[in-house]
């Protein structure tokens, strides 16, 4: 019997290195509902692995991604508040609109460095972010 059971469970062992979990995204602190969130992930590798838009309701925005698989991962969004698909600027770099990044790294004086943005999914994950608005 036990010769049954560890066949078993090495019969297993390949499918468990292809497991795949939930990332699921709660960005909070939006001044509006106006316009959409739009967001990026990235490998750890900073390759571009999905990019997508979502509704604002209540001030905040929950993104739910499925079949991630285990592995690091960066995050980053603005807010579209007049749908025009970019983050608008003032004085060509200051923006206009909120922005932010996976693990909230301080970003009001230019981007934070990739690897300040980095998380890892090694089970089903949950992020919270919350948005930055300059008010220059």
């Amino acid at each position: 019997m036990k010769k049954l059971n560890f066949l078993f469970l090495l019969f297993l062992l390949p499918f468990s290195t292809f497991a795949q979990f939930t990332l699921t995204v709660e960005i909070t602190g939006l001044r509006n509902n106006k316009g959409n969130l739009l967001y990026e992930l990235f490998d750890q590798n900073q390759k571009s692995l999905k990019v997508g838009t979502e509704i604002i309701t209540n001030n905040k925005c929950v993104i739910v991604m499925d079949n991630v698989k285990p592995g690091k991962y960066g995050f980053n969004y603005i807010h579209d508040e007049n749908k025009n698909k970019k983050l608008d600027t003032k004085m060509l770099i200051i923006p206009k609109e909120g922005y932010g990044y996976s693990n909230n790294p301080d970003a009001k004086f230019g981007p934070p460095t990739f690897k300040k943005w980095l998380f890892e999914v090694k089970e089903n994950t949950k992020l919270s972010c919350k948005i930055t608005y300059l008010n220059y």
